[in-house]
């Protein structure tokens, strides 16, 4: 059984090896949320229409799922190239440069990520230390956080690993 799986997924994943894995992994986590969204909004509508009574906490739900799902799909776009790209100088620069420009870019977005990351592990901390919790459920708000900081640094590694790989492999 495990051997059909591996053979499906090298079928219907462009990547190879352990990033195939993580994109099946972190593309499962999405959909599953976004099925936990569906369902989730069709309670909330169905009783606030039938028994005019939303569902409590809905909106926190909402908002918590939509980061998971936001920040689950950001290094799977990444590491695919799915991001908008403007290449309206590529027909007068030469190849050198564009390489050049492809390994700044990466370098820097990756580097962005980084720090936003850090930044958001230095928030999620300091809501950990102050017990913070979301204000209907009462859901600590660090668990979030500190996902969104280590999606973060996921993406950083793969957007430099892709930049790398993009760039050697579009050598002349």
């Amino acid at each position: 059984m495990f051997a059909s799986f591996t053979a499906w997924v090298n079928a219907h994943y462009e990547e190879t090896g352990p990033v195939a894995w993580l994109a099946l992994c972190l593309e499962s986590i999405a959909a599953l949320t976004l099925l936990f969204l569906m369902l989730l909004t069709c309670v909330d509508v169905f009783g606030r229409y039938v028994f005019s009574n939303s569902l409590n906490g809905a909106t926190e739900l909402t908002e918590v799922g939509l980061a998971i799902l936001v920040f689950a799909e950001m290094p799977v776009v990444t590491w695919r190239g799915g991001h908008v790209v403007v290449d309206l100088l590529d027909n007068w620069l030469s190849h050198r440069v564009i390489q050049v420009l492809g390994l700044l870019s990466a370098l820097l977005i990756s580097s962005a990520l980084y720090f936003i990351g850090v930044r958001a592990f230095q928030l999620a901390e300091r809501s950990a230390r102050r017990g913070e919790i979301t204000e209907y459920l009462g859901m600590p708000t660090s668990y979030v956080v500190q996902y969104i900081a280590v999606m973060s640094w996921v993406t950083a590694a793969l957007m430099i690993s892709y930049g790398v790989y993009r760039t050697i492999r579009r050598a002349p």
